[in-house]
């Protein structure tokens, strides 16, 4: 249906009634299929048509309160054209064809069509094929919807539903907009606001949370699987890819597709062959793609129209390969995704599921790993193969693996929401080269690390560049900025490969170290002595070594660490050993099992403490250690129910008619520490102890939505196993460093378990700092920014309380001493140039003048060795209590968003880097913990003897620099330097103010997968 010539004519009239394409978004539903939201045009009255076609009398009697077989062609015209303004329709789309509907008109205070913005209110109605009904399609539409509406200035829906329609209800009810229900002429009326609220941006979160979770699971629990590019060379990278698939165990059906194949080849290694997935005839849920590049376009139609969930491409080609590969991967993204799929790869190297339920090895490691609690995720397939080989020789398994090549859809994002809901795995171990959603990313991170731990390792961090065949936005941010991230949300962050499997070995199938308390025992006195100083660089604090002697036997071994861990004063051991001499004065590596066995007795008929062997040159020992790997939860650890599909039931559980159930929607656990500067600092005030108690058990993660409590398809709970694997490190200082890191680890669990609060402050002007923000950018238009003078700088600050002392220019010395007459001495004259400001040790500040004398004589050494009186900008400023020189800072990431800075002042800490950063909005234990981070903080709590200064005031000076800049995202920049922290309150004598337009936040729209 042609668009009408006067509807034609206003779109080019009017550019707001241009179509948005900024409104097409690709969304993943909750069975963890995707679907994409577009706006519906004028070409649409065919798939209109067929769609309404599909849908049921009941649910067309739903949506028009009466019986409505087919739609006019009047009604076709109304539904397929829009003004994007007042008159807006949207449509959820899998394979081009329309699954359900949405359309908003806007009207006036009595209900009637309307126009402009004092008309700030929508009827709103929905159409969700019954097929359809249960995937959450109409949630993920309302949000968009809503989007949709703020942006053309409409603030509240209207909607009637009739009551038989609980469905619809629902989804209206549980969205968390602030609502008013009423009930008339036999109809339920619904009114409520769109502008986000807390609980609605939660509940938006957790279906996201879930969805995404699920569409990973439906990857790694095929039931059944093709190889597609399977040719009849036994060592093509096809028929590599199925022979270690059907050597893995596969618990599901296994196929052959290659275009290439004969008609009378019916079968490669003993399973079916076909020349397309669509003439298999069966179901398939995943499709392995080995073909090259050129090809794959033609497979992923194939797919698609085949009804497969999701696909794993190991072609290469793409965007690794330049500019117009990153053209082809961005194709192969939206190909995909209209069919509902999703991709793991390009370029990947496969994923692997060691599940009894599914042993999926669908991936080119020849040998899959055996089954453990870790999940592991590489953005690298030579990591990958590295980690995993890695894992193998210290005796730990893996539950799940995922390298994910380029990148280009499933993400280490998703993967964290998978092994959160898992209850199979235990901690989650990631190689990363780019962090795409900086803001998403810690939401996720804090999230599963309140449960489970998440140990990083970050690759390019200082390259700045964005490494190969990543054609996602790459957050350029700070490395500084990224562990502050990273700190906040509990992640254990290492710096290589080797920490990565260290730390993960330490965190999983052991207790979490009540403290830093660590017993340290062998037969080598200078073993354990390396071990003790090991143990105070890392912040322990390590008990007196026991040094049992080179004799010891394995008993001794067994009774010396049944004592340790019985010994309430110790948190964890560390046991070292070496061959010991035989009668011939020959060094015996002795029998490693029987000293494994020993320890492990040890550990299992003791209180659960975490032990770590070192060992030198006693591989046997090592060995038997490892072959004790754990097969059970780790009792650290509490399992969620997660359920893993059978070969014979569906990945998901989900009723196609059933309503969308009320979603759990889970709180941000609170932020975690870093490390100490030392014993003279003190533990931030409001901080837990390190050493009383255990970390508190976390509420386990909710089951899946539409997951059955028991039945076909749930996986049984794996029984705790009468013994551990005690993790064994080849040198003292590798055990201490993860052993460090499960110190640290546990004290943020413990914290996040009473995170802090973002404080109240009733002196603070929030609405008139708003209203000054708003004048000063609609006088400045530059979009770089607008740096404040410094009245205005002191006046936006005074707003939040915070007093800039005041500094009076001093173009001549006339005018120092005029200006120091109305301070009142003693007082300093100092530069504001900007190539010397903050620089005392050029000499461009002079402290304590206590009279004109010493002012003028002060003005000509400065001048006489700085430069004439305008080239150093000077001013005279009273006199603050002595102090510690320290600065703060808040900026605006553009990734990350606003960013709390501390450190003290002074070229020193500049040069050694020695700042410490948070996110925005800080809490109290932020600010705490903020000042304590530094290696310098002890000069802020009495070092050598100094007065401690007043923390408290710093503290709250931190919190109120925070809420500005939370509160008005426009401020993205403040300096306060030098501020000096006395032993009794702070003085701010120097403020700079930048704004700007604010960007817009995605994390706050409506949920969608990046699109590239």
């Amino acid at each position: 249906m042609a668009m009408a010539a006067d509807d034609a004519d206003q779109v080019k009239r009017d550019p707001e009634h241009a179509y948005p394409d900024h409104w097409e978004a690709d969304v993943v539903l909750r069975d963890g299929g995707t679907a994409r939201i577009r706006p519906i045009t004028t070409e649409d009255a065919e798939r209109l048509v067929s769609f309404y076609e599909q849908v049921s009398d009941e649910s067309k009697y739903y949506r028009f309160f009466a019986p409505y077989p087919r739609l006019s062609a009047k009604d076709v015209r109304r539904f397929t054209h829009h003004d994007y303004v007042d008159r807006v329709g949207l449509a959820v789309t899998v394979g081009g064809e329309f699954i359900a509907t949405v359309r908003y008109d806007r009207i006036n205070a009595d209900g009637m069509p309307a126009s402009g913005p004092e008309a700030d209110q929508a009827e709103v109605a929905f159409l969700v094929q019954d097929a359809h009904q249960g995937r959450g399609v109409a949630s993920a539409l309302l949000e968009h919807i809503g989007a949709v509406a703020r942006e053309r200035g409409i603030r509240r829906f209207v909607a009637e539903v009739l009551p038989a329609n609980s469905k619809m209800i629902k989804v209206f009810t549980d969205a968390g907009y602030q609502q008013k229900r009423s009930f008339e002429d036999g109809v339920v009326r619904l009114e409520f606001d769109l502008e986000p609220t807390d609980r609605s941006l939660a509940v938006q979160r957790a279906r996201e949370h879930r969805a995404e979770a699920r569409s990973v699971q439906r990857l790694l629990t095929p039931r059944s699987v093709a190889v597609v590019g399977a040719g009849r060379s036994p060592n093509s990278v096809g028929r590599t890819v199925l022979r270690n698939l059907l050597a893995g165990g596969f618990t599901g059906r296994a196929y052959a597709v290659n275009a290439a194949l004969p008609p009378d080849v019916t079968e490669l290694d003993g399973v079916p062959a076909h020349r397309s997935v669509a003439e298999i005839g069966e179901s398939v849920d995943l499709a392995l793609v080995v073909v090259p590049a050129e090809s794959v376009p033609e497979v992923v139609t194939d797919c698609g129209e085949s009804g497969v969930q999701g696909m794993v491409v190991l072609a290469a080609g793409y965007a690794e390969s330049g500019a117009r590969g990153r053209e082809r991967q961005r194709e192969l993204v939206r190909h995909a995704r209209s069919y509902g799929m999703r991709i793991i790869g390009p370029n990947a190297f496969g994923i692997i599921n060691t599940s009894d339920l599914v042993r999926l090895n669908a991936s080119l490691a020849p040998h899959s790993p055996e089954r453990g609690r870790i999940g592991l995720f590489a953005q690298s397939g030579a990591i990958g193969i590295a980690l995993l080989a890695g894992l193998h020789r210290r005796g730990a398994g893996v539950s799940s693996f995922i390298s994910a090549g380029n990148r280009a859809d499933v993400s280490g994002n998703d993967f964290l929401q998978y092994c959160y809901e898992d209850p199979e795995t235990d901690a989650v171990l990631l190689y990363l080269e780019s962090i795409g959603n900086p803001r998403k990313f810690t939401r996720l991170a804090r999230r599963t690390a309140a449960v489970k731990p998440v140990v990083v390792v970050k690759g390019a961090r200082h390259s700045g560049s964005t490494p190969p065949g990543h054609a996602v936005p790459v957050a350029r941010i700070p490395d500084a900025t990224v562990s502050a991230l990273f700190r906040q949300a509990g992640v254990v962050r290492v710096d290589t490969v080797t920490e990565l499997v260290d730390a993960g070995l330490m965190l999983t199938g052991q207790p979490l170290p009540r403290g830093p308390r660590t017993a340290i025992l062998g037969n080598s006195e200078s073993l354990g002595l390396l071990t003790y100083d090991a143990c105070l660089a890392e912040g322990l604090r390590p008990l007196p070594p026991l040094d049992l002697t080179t004799g010891a036997s394995p008993s001794d071994f067994q009774e010396a660490l049944a004592a340790a861990l019985a010994d309430p004063g110790c948190d964890a051991v560390v046991v070292t050993a070496i061959p010991w001499v035989g009668e011939g004065g020959a060094p015996e590596s002795g029998d490693g099992e029987v000293l494994a066995a020993a320890l492990r007795e040890a550990a299992a008929t003791s209180p659960a403490k975490p032990v770590a062997v070192v060992h030198v040159e006693m591989g046997e020992l090592a060995q038997a250690l490892a072959a004790a790997t754990s097969t059970g939860p780790g009792r650290n650890q509490v399992a969620a129910p997660f359920p893993t599909p059978t070969p014979e039931s569906p990945p998901t559980a989900v009723s196609p008619a059933s309503p969308e159930p009320e979603p759990e929607v889970e709180p941000e656990t609170g932020p975690g520490p870093e490390r100490g500067p030392g014993p003279e600092t003190p533990p931030a005030s409001g901080a837990a102890p390190t050493s009383t108690t255990p970390p508190s058990a976390p509420t386990p993660p909710p089951a899946m939505e539409t997951a059955p409590e028991t039945g076909p398809g749930t996986a049984p709970a794996p029984e705790t196993p009468p013994r551990r694997r005690i993790p064994a490190y080849p040198a003292a200082e590798r055990a201490v460093r993860a052993l460090a890191e499960a110190v640290r680890y546990a004290r943020w669990r413990r914290e996040a378990a009473e995170p802090g609060r973002v404080p109240e402050y009733e002196d603070i002007d929030e609405s008139g700092a708003a209203a000054q923000i708003e004048a000063l950018l609609a006088a400045d238009s530059d979009p770089r920014g607008l740096p404040l003078r410094a009245d205005a700088t002191r006046e936006l600050l005074g707003r939040y309380a915070i007093v800039v002392r005041d500094a009076l220019p001093a173009p001549g010395p006339d005018a120092a001493v005029a200006a120091a007459a109305r301070l009142g001495y003693p007082v300093a004259l100092k530069t504001t140039a900007p190539h010397l400001r903050h620089r005392p040790d050029l000499g461009a500040v002079r402290l304590d003048l206590a009279d004109e004398e010493d002012l003028r004589r002060a003005y000509g050494e400065l001048t006489e060795a700085l430069g004439r009186p305008e080239e150093l900008s000077l001013v005279v400023q009273a006199m603050a209590p002595r102090g510690v020189d320290t600065v703060v800072r808040a900026s605006m990431d553009p990734a990350a968003g606003p960013v709390l800075s501390f450190g003290l002042a002074g070229a020193a800490s500049e040069l050694l880097g020695d700042v410490a950063h948070r996110l925005v909005p800080a809490t109290d234990r932020d600010a705490a913990e903020l000042i304590r981070s530094i290696r310098t903080a002890p000069l802020l709590f009495g070092w050598r003897g100094s007065a401690p200064v007043d923390t408290a005031a710093l503290e709250e000076l931190l919190l109120r620099v925070s809420r500005l800049v939370d509160d008005h995202p426009e401020v993205v920049g403040v300096a306060l330097e030098p501020v000096v922290v006395a032993p009794e309150g702070l003085s701010v004598l120097g403020a700079t103010v930048r704004l700007a337009p604010p960007v817009a936040r995605e994390d706050l729209g409506p949920r969608r997968l990046p699109s590239y």
